[in-house]
């Protein structure tokens, strides 16, 4: 009797064998990654479904040494998540958030079609409108650098959304409604680095939060998608730039600048003026992703031509802060939970009411025309 295997069945006995080990270690997915530049596509603006917060920390506002959570609580998840029948959510990879493109397309081909509201009253041809805010709260979250980890960054001053924490997802801005901006629509969560004087905080007594066009053309600027985040500024910056110009504090009122403060960073100003800051985020998009590794590379400034790259195709808003401190003749021992003057930076969670948005874009942007906080002429 012959006991030795034939080839055919040594070969059924090692498919077995690999099988087994198979189920038994599990299969693992190798993700892709988009290319550190960001795609091209031009696809537009789109409302999407959750959005997901697991973008690799490390961004201007990180915390040295922080680390990132392992796994995130997914947005959208859990017993009092709300249902949702929007596209389907964004993926995450490598860092870089995904939009649906299908549903984007479809959200812009929407907008576009939307007639914009005669212009009356004879407003400034500037594209423009804005919302006016106070101080929310302050807390030690940064929810697009450092998602889900609470305590984990240095401490910020925020307005509009009062709810926002290191837990904050796009959904769970929209849900909570109680603003400190005068446009109950806008739902958006908008944050910088506390300031302090000799180690006492200092908070702005007013902000105004800009959305305009720097572009030539603002007639093809469109909406944020639902869930967009961006950051500018770098909060490991200490020092000014060579050209001298990497402090943007000044003197706003009769007066002005009479003065530099004893370590030269900051203006003295007129005792009828007071310390102002303007801060500036990108306005071209490259329509593909609302976050990317360092919440910066899916937008752009405009070019020299005064329009968008071709790398970012699509002009979004430009959003600038501009915020009012209450410190005018003193400006001495003035210091950024960041460090220094220089390491100014802003964050922006768009979480506005997608109708709202829309109508002033259309109107105040695409007619060049100045609005006011409600959107109107």
């Amino acid at each position: 009797m012959n006991l030795r295997p034939t080839p055919r069945q040594r070969r059924s006995v090692t498919a077995l064998l690999l099988l087994s080990v198979a189920l038994a270690g599990g299969c693992k997915e190798v993700p892709t990654t988009p290319g550190a530049s960001g795609p091209s596509g031009s696809a537009g603006m789109g409302s999407t479904g959750p959005t997901d917060p697991s973008a690799t920390p490390g961004g201007p506002s990180a915390t040295p040494g922080g680390s990132a959570s392992p796994s995130p609580s997914a947005p959208g998840s859990g017993p009092n998540a709300p249902s949702t029948t929007a596209a389907p959510p964004p993926t995450s990879s490598g860092g870089w958030i995904t939009v649906d493109a299908a549903a984007q397309a479809a959200a812009t081909r929407a907008f576009f079609a939307r007639t914009p509201k005669p212009v009356t009253g004879n407003p400034v041809r500037v594209a423009e409108f804005n919302v006016g805010c106070k101080t929310s709260h302050h807390n030690s979250d940064d929810p697009i650098v450092l998602p889900g980890l609470v305590g984990a960054s240095h401490n910020h001053t925020f307005w509009g959304n009062k709810s926002t924490n290191a837990k904050s997802t796009a959904d769970s801005l929209r849900a909570s409604a109680p603003t400190t901006c005068n446009s109950p629509q806008d739902r958006s969560a908008y944050w910088v680095p506390t300031m302090y004087q000799n180690g006492k905080v200092v908070d702005p007594e007013d902000v105004t939060v800009y959305y305009g066009s720097r572009l030539k053309d603002p007639s093809k600027t469109q909406p944020f998608p639902f869930g967009f985040r961006m950051i500018t500024g770098d909060a490991k910056n200490q020092v000014d730039t060579p050209d001298k110009q990497g402090n943007h504090f000044w003197c706003a009122g009769i007066g002005g600048e009479v003065g530099r403060s004893a370590d030269k960073t900051f203006p003295v100003c007129a005792p009828t003026a007071h310390i102002v800051r303007q801060i500036t985020f990108p306005d071209c998009w490259d329509g593909k992703h609302l976050d990317s590794p360092d919440h910066k590379a899916h937008v752009a400034n405009g070019d020299h031509t005064g329009a968008c790259p071709k790398s970012h195709p699509v002009p979004i808003p430009s959003v600038s802060f501009v915020i009012g401190y209450p410190l005018s003749a003193n400006t001495d021992g003035i210091t950024l939970a960041s460090g220094t003057s220089f390491s100014m930076h802003a964050d922006f969670f768009n979480a506005w009411e997608d109708d709202a948005l829309a109508s002033r874009v259309r109107n105040c942007l695409n007619q060049k025309a100045k609005c006011n906080s409600a959107g109107n002429f």
